[in-house]
C-alpha cells in the first residue's frame, strides 16, 4: 500500500486538506498527517484539524508521496520550516513524488523542485513560481514528472483523484470518482 505524508500547518486551507486526505484513504493509500508541532492546526477558515502525530514522528519513516495543501499562511508556514523543505528534497532526490495545491507549490518553488518545471498554482502565486523558473499553466492540474500541482480548493477533486491515479491506478481512480457520484 502506497503511503503519503501531508504536513499541515497552522494557516493551511482546510478544504484541500481533508479532500487529499480523504480522497487518498478512499483509494486504499495510507495517509499519515503530520502537524509542525503538537498542537492542533487552525485552518484558514477557523477549522480546527487534528494530525496524526508531528512531523518529528513522521519523519521516522518512508514515503512515497509528500502532498502539500495551501492556504497562503499554511504555506509559508510550511515553506519556513528546514525540514519540510529538507524532506521535498530528498523525495526528489529519491524520485519520489512531492505534490501541491493552491499555494503549496510555492513551498516545491523555495525547495528548488520546479525549475524547468511545468506547475500551476492559485493565481496570486503563480508570480513565485515564475520566479523560481517553473514553467507556468493555468490548467486545474499540472504533471510533470515527479511533480504534481494543482489550482485552488475548487480544484482539490481533481487532484486528489490525480494522485489516485498515480499511487493506484486509473481503475481505483474511477471506482473511487464514481462512488462519490461525480457528475
Amino acid at each position: 500500500m502506497p503511503v503519503v505524508l501531508v504536513p499541515i500547518a497552522q494557516g493551511c486551507e482546510e478544504l484541500e486538506a481533508v479532500t487529499i486526505i480523504d480522497i487518498l484513504r478512499r483509494g486504499e493509500v495510507e495517509v499519515v498527517v503530520a502537524g509542525l508541532d503538537a498542537e492542533p492546526v487552525a485552518a484558514s477558515r477557523g477549522v480546527r484539524l487534528m494530525p496524526d502525530m508531528t512531523l518529528d514522528e513522521a519523519l521516522q519513516r518512508e514515503y512515497d508521496m509528500v502532498a502539500l495543501p495551501g492556504g497562503a499562511k499554511g504555506a509559508e508556514n510550511l515553506a519556513n520550516d528546514p525540514r519540510v523543505t529538507d524532506l521535498l528534497k530528498q523525495m526528489a532526490d529519491k524520485g519520489k513524488y512531492t505534490v501541491a495545491i493552491c499555494a503549496g507549490p510555492t513551498v516545491l518553488a523555495k525547495a528548488g523542485l520546479l525549475a524547468g518545471k511545468k506547475a500551476t498554482s492559485y493565481p496570486a502565486m503563480l508570480d513565485q513560481l515564475k520566479a523560481a523558473n517553473a514553467q507556468c499553466v493555468e490548467e486545474p492540474v499540472v504533471q510533470d514528472g515527479q511533480v504534481i500541482t494543482s489550482r485552488g480548493p475548487g480544484t482539490a477533486m481533481d487532484f486528489a483523484l490525480t494522485l489516485v491515479d498515480t499511487l493506484q491506478g486509473k481503475e481505483t481512480r474511477n471506482n473511487v470518482e464514481k462512488a462519490l457520484v461525480r457528475p
